[in-house]
């Protein structure tokens, strides 16, 4: 009915376990391959560290700009109007900065996420492609699922028994070991083969 191709959303890494194969039914969301997490993880600290440092440099900018506020309130001169504008300069570029660390952090976390590579829907493994050891690009097929165990065959008929089918139909099928298979006819071709 309809295989999905499923490959790796994230590039240049290690394939460190596969953990199915060929004829495994899968539930949706269920993980079918891990790839070496370790740069990722590696990277993700990186990111949280520098949004801690981030915040720390936020916090002091805001105090510094409060206090230049106060001193701008109580009209004591003490403050250029120079001074006053660089701490609410310093202060806005502290947020900024917070918020591309908060950023760099999401993206990090959402590269380690990607490093489990998961079924996108119910079904049966028919192709494995995926070898452990294996270093995957974005997009790269590792694995094929049939989706919903659901296996759609296209049969030939004679023109002259068209008419007679209609979508929704049950129908029996002789399998080539001689099993009856039992199916429903989804659709009638909108052309004739002659």
């Amino acid at each position: 009915w309809q295989e999905a191709i499923v490959g790796a959303e994230i590039a240049g890494l290690r394939l460190a376990e596969v953990r199915v194969n060929v004829g495994d039914a899968v539930k949706r969301g269920q993980v079918l391959a891990l790839l070496s997490a370790d740069t990722v993880q590696a990277e993700l600290a990186q990111s949280r560290a520098a949004a801690a440092e981030a915040q720390a440099n936020l916090l002091a900018a805001q105090g510094d700009a409060e206090r230049a506020r106060q001193l701008q309130a109580n009209g004591s001169g003490a403050l250029s109007a120079q001074q006053l504008q660089q701490y609410l300069t310093l202060e806005l570029t502290a947020k900024a900065r917070v918020d591309a660390a908060q950023a760099r952090v999401r993206t990090d976390e959402l590269r380690l996420a990607q490093t489990r590579i998961s079924a996108p829907d119910d079904g049966l493994i028919s192709a494995r492609i995926a070898t452990v050891g294996g270093v995957v690009q974005p997009g790269q097929e590792l694995f094929r699922l049939l989706r919903k165990n659901r296996l759609e065959w296209r049969a030939e008929v004679p023109a002259t028994e068209l008419a007679r089918l209609r979508p929704g139909m049950t129908v029996q099928l002789q399998g080539p070991d001689g099993q009856t298979i039992a199916g429903r006819l989804r659709m009638v071709a909108p052309t004739v083969d002659a």
